[in-house]
């Protein structure tokens, strides 16, 4: 018997950095992630058509507190997961902030927000995604753009990279 189609779901992450070049990143209290710290960012309202830039500018509003401008919104790459914990598929969009923001480190619903150096995020607990795949080509291509298909669906993730400049 074939296995059950798994649902699909659109998301964004958000690279914002201080004037220090710190990460701001959430350290998660609820699903999915639960415990592990990343970039704010969440679901696409698809039912009424937002499209990621708009979801980035509204995740950034409602966790960070702060209005970006979708000009500062810089399209830096593109993540889809296929399987992740058996529970369905990712499509996600990676945001990176033109230019420093000023946010206070604080807890919100969500979890904690919190600076890191860039140096300290490999020690940080991270998704394993984020971990091997996400974070290293995010820094290798910071200035540029990268796509990247990561299989979740094996006792081991892989992963190729789609596109990378």
């Amino acid at each position: 018997m074939d296995a059950q189609p798994l649902p699909y779901k659109v998301a964004v992450l958000c690279d914002l950095r201080d004037e220090r070049g710190r990460i701001l990143l959430l350290r998660r209290n609820k699903a999915p992630n639960q415990g592990l710290c990343s970039p704010i960012g969440g679901k696409l309202e698809m039912a009424h058509g937002e499209s990621p830039a708009q979801c980035a500018r509204r995740e950034i509003m409602e966790e960070a507190g702060i209005d970006v401008p979708i000009e500062r919104l810089r399209l830096g790459g593109m993540i889809s997961e296929r399987g992740f914990e058996g529970q369905g598929h990712w499509l996600i969009f990676w945001y990176r902030v033109v230019g420093p923001v000023r946010v206070e480190a604080k807890s919100i619903r969500e979890g904690d927000l919190e600076w890191w150096a860039p140096e300290e995020i490999d020690a940080l607990p991270l998704p394993e995604t984020d971990r091997k795949v996400i974070w290293p080509l995010a820094r290798k291509h910071a200035e540029g753009f990268f796509s990247i298909h990561i299989d979740c669906d094996g006792p081991e993730i892989t992963w190729s990279v789609e596109q990378a400049d």
